[in-house]
């Protein structure tokens, strides 16, 4: 009779594990989330002592490493910081929609420049997106973070130089445009590393918590610049306020780590995959094996993903550039303008800070369940804007802007998450879902940039 110990737990024997091609993973259903959740129980991993015995008599004992899990407190030092970064990266945006009148007036431009310093973010965020995840996992976190600090500061005051009264006008837009640009390629710097942050420091309890916290701070920062762009009396102010601000946001960036000294999760102890295998994976070329596999349905899955989320965000982005031009015509100022972009980023942060806990705790297999219930609310609401949009309305521009705002930045975080599910590579899957939100941005600016051009005012 053999040894009782001879026997190998089936909890424990990796045969007893599906593997990634035995059975295809359907939109909105979370397995890898409860996966993670089965190997994280206690918190503790401790693999079984296994004995076989073989017919020379010999015993050979497989032991695998104790792993203990772990959390550190220092990880919310790092949230804080990729926070402050981001609202800094965002205001650059649409810091030139709500004063886009004045600063025509102040430098000789003409509108369609004034909203190309808006579009160029866009437009250089596509490339650079594709480009991070490959910078990161060759340089860390924590460096790449810092190449991105000194863009930062390089734009803030190339932007201003643009600003002196000694240059011509077509020198000053090349410094400005010039500053965009710059600007535009730090955006994805400090966007794509969301999620793959939350997953090397967070366990699933806190994961799309620190993934909301963190992604709303682009569009705080869209927000605050909405409002403090027109509070300064005049563009070149305003653009040097800019650059204050940028100025003493850039510090923070020396307290991002890399990652902890023991991981929270499975998931997180893992390396982080390449954007090659994520290209391999959605062109079907990924084995079989490798935790990046993709099956047709998740490839689908992503795809839908993407687009809904370029426009859910890419469309707001434009709004947010374009809110002087869309609101002047009907007799609205530039104040009131900001402050209806603003109202949209601010309601929306407050609905994120309430849902993204629940999602975490309550809601956690419900997350594709979620952006289906909120997109036809988020629809009605901007077409409710063909009627709304006329004069002295503003009670019911500020109700429509409060629900837009509640609905996509509820689905903002909900939707990186299930990116991540789909994918397993949380870079990769980040930077395709924002390049597909600039990528929509962008086209809308110009079909509301032409559409204003041709009718001689910008019409919803």
């Amino acid at each position: 009779m053999p040894p009782p110990w001879s026997a190998a737990s089936p909890t424990s024997s990796p045969s007893s594990q599906p593997g990634p091609d035995e059975h295809e993973r359907p939109f909105g259903v979370s397995e890898g989330r409860s996966k993670e959740k089965e190997r994280q129980k206690g918190a503790v991993r401790v693999d079984v002592l296994q004995v076989t015995r073989v017919d020379s008599g010999e015993h050979h004992a497989h032991a695998h490493a104790h792993v203990q899990y772990r959390m550190y407190k220092r990880r919310w030092v790092g949230v804080c910081a990729i926070i402050v970064l981001n609202i800094v990266a965002g205001m650059s945006l649409v810091w030139f929609g709500p004063i886009a009148n004045n600063v025509v007036e102040a430098f000789g431009f003409t509108l369609d420049e004034v909203n190309w310093l808006g579009n160029v973010v866009n437009f250089t965020y596509l490339p650079c997106a594709a480009l991070v995840p490959a910078v990161y996992a060759r340089l860390g976190v924590r460096r790449t973070c810092y190449i991105g600090a000194v863009l930062l500061l390089l734009s803030a005051w190339i932007r201003y130089a643009g600003t002196a009264s000694s240059l011509s006008v077509h020198g000053k837009y090349a410094l400005l445009i010039i500053g965009q640009i710059i600007a535009g390629v730090t955006q994805p710097v400090f966007q794509v590393l969301i999620p793959g942050y939350s997953e090397r420091w967070f366990d699933l309890k806190g994961r799309t918590t620190a993934t909301m916290l963190m992604s709303i701070a682009n569009p705080i920062g869209n927000a605050i610049g909405q409002l403090i762009s027109p509070l300064v009396e005049t563009p070149a102010q305003s653009i040097l306020v800019l650059a204050i601000i940028y100025s003493a946001a850039t510090p923070f960036v020396f307290i991002v780590l890399d990652g902890p000294p023991t991981p929270p999760t499975h998931a997180g102890e893992q390396r982080s995959p390449s954007f090659m295998s994520f290209v391999r994976a959605m062109v079907g070329r990924e084995p079989k094996e490798r935790v990046t596999y993709m099956t047709r349905r998740e490839r689908s899955d992503l795809v839908i993903l993407a687009l809904a989320f370029g426009v859910l965000v890419g469309v707001i982005n434009a709004f947010s550039i374009l809110t002087a031009q869309d609101f002047e015509p009907y007799g609205y100022s530039d104040d009131i303008s900001g402050l209806f972009g603003a109202t949209i980023l601010l309601t929306g942060i407050v609905a994120a800070f309430i849902t993204a806990p629940l999602f975490d705790r309550v809601f956690t297999h419900h997350l594709a369940l979620t952006c289906k219930l909120l997109c036809p609310f988020l629809g009605g609401a901007w077409l409710g804007l063909i009627w709304a949009v006329r004069r002295n309305d503003t009670g019911a521009l500020f109700a429509l802007m409060a629900v837009i705002g509640v609905t996509s930045l509820t689905m903002l975080p909900v939707a990186l998450e299930l990116a991540v599910e789909l994918t397993r590579n949380a870079d990769a899957s980040s930077a395709v879902l924002w390049a597909s939100a600039c990528r929509c941005a962008a086209s809308c600016c110009l079909c509301f940039s032409y559409r204003g051009s041709s009718c001689g005012a910008m019409r919803m």
